[in-house]
């Protein structure tokens, strides 16, 4: 049981509902939208065993980014503090050299593993970026495969949701407007 949970809350993006879940250190995951509302905050609920509690000011400040950000307004959002307290060391590597991607940007796999002085560890870091629990602010969605090809997405509507995102920021090869 993640413990360190304070609560959770949902709300409304341009992509759909949004949940968020947070500690006294900063977020702690963050859901994009699944087929319904409920489905989102049953997922909080179920995997994170958090209550629904009105969100605190700097949460709502991270929520007002997140939707301006989803609206088309770039933000890089690193300055969101998250509490990663229940992820390996490695996945905490992993995301700090995800977390610096910029916007409209875009590394492969392999890219984050020589970063992190790991060659050969391209696996590795996808199956990392699988079970990132905090997608967009960790944007994993700029994350792609060799010969920069969309592949596998654990987040809910897989490669659509990873194309969406790369095109709400602009990213080349992804920024036609006429994909939604």
């Amino acid at each position: 049981m993640l413990d360190h949970v304070n609560g959770y809350t949902l709300f409304d993006t341009a992509i759909g509902t949004c949940g968020i879940a947070w500690s006294g250190v900063g977020v702690v995951a963050f859901e994009l939208p699944e087929a319904t509302a409920a489905d989102t905050e049953d997922r909080l609920r179920r995997v994170h065993r958090a209550a629904q509690q009105q969100p605190t000011p700097e949460i709502e400040r991270a929520i007002s980014a997140i939707v301006a950000h989803l609206d088309g307004s770039a933000d890089d959002l690193r300055w969101i503090p998250l509490d990663l307290r229940r992820v390996t060391d490695f996945d905490r590597n992993v995301y700090a050299v995800t977390r610096d991607i910029d916007p409209g940007r875009t590394l492969t796999y392999g890219d984050v593993a020589d970063l992190l002085e790991l060659r050969g560890a391209a696996q590795a870091v996808g199956q990392s970026l699988g079970r990132n629990p905090i997608p967009l602010i960790v944007p994993c969605h700029r994350v792609l495969a060799a010969g920069n090809e969309l592949r596998g997405f654990s987040a809910p509507g897989g490669t659509g949701t990873k194309r969406r995102l790369l095109a709400i920021e602009h990213a080349p090869g992804f920024d036609d407007p006429v994909l939604f």
